[in-house]
């Protein structure tokens, strides 16, 4: 019973995850359906930006916490509708405020071991203990891993709170500047008269993902480098 209570959160979380996917309201934020409306809704934001902004980095937030993969289409529309600069801020700040909410609400469902994990495990953990950072970063900055999935392992992983807001804010940064300058330039686009956008081919360029995967494996190098200076000793010779 006390280990559902302590699961309870998560499963809120992801019930609203569930709701928000399951709605379709989630469809306004595309690029075609914001075709016909970003002019009204830029006004809006002009009128009430104190409002609009808190309430932009709410919803970003939970969109963040419940894990549902259309963060990137809702930082892509806050670089339409607020700017670069702006949506940029806005963006990293509920990133690293979902991602920090979904990682306290695992660790309290996962709560305290109470038995050995499996050897694999143990092995799993030993290595990012020597090296949290780097692994952290990797997982950050790796293109296509599930931003909420990321969140979830490092919960598990047990990663310390400072270097998960560290890691985090880097990955939130990078991501929400790609995305945003999209979303600028979907608004130029729209601007000339443009209706129609590949967002998934935006987002995918290879130019993009060669940056972040350049990125990843930066993060390890340090690791690659050691390994061949100090390579582990042979545990058959004596």
């Amino acid at each position: 019973m006390k280990r559902l209570r302590a699961a309870l959160p998560l499963v809120i979380l992801i019930a609203i995850g569930i709701a928000l996917f399951a709605s379709g309201g989630l469809d306004n934020l595309s690029p075609t359906a914001l075709a016909d409306k970003h002019h009204e809704l830029q006004r809006i934001i002009a009128h009430y930006p104190w409002i609009a902004a808190i309430a932009y980095v709410g919803f970003l937030a939970i969109v963040v916490a419940t894990g549902i993969p259309v963060s990137s289409v809702v930082t892509v529309a806050a670089g339409l509708l607020f700017g670069v600069v702006p949506a940029i801020a806005l963006s990293s700040v509920g990133v690293v405020l979902g991602s920090t909410l979904l990682l306290f609400v695992t660790r309290l469902a996962l709560g305290e071991p109470t038995r050995a994990a499996p050897a694999l495990v143990e092995r799993l953990r030993h290595g990012y203990a020597h090296h949290p950072l780097n692994y952290t970063l990797f997982l950050r900055f790796a293109p296509g891993l599930p931003w909420g999935a990321v969140t979830v392992a490092l919960a598990w992983l047990r990663i310390p709170l400072k270097l998960f807001l560290i890691a985090t804010t880097a990955g939130a940064v990078a991501m929400s500047i790609i995305e945003s300058l999209i979303g600028a330039g979907i608004g130029e686009a729209l601007d000339r008269g443009q209706r129609h956008f590949n967002l998934a081919a935006m987002l995918f360029n290879p130019y993009i993902l060669l940056s972040l995967g350049g990125l990843a494996v930066l993060a390890l190098l340090p690791l690659l480098f050691g390994r061949l200076h100090h390579p582990p000793a042979d545990s058959s010779t004596r």
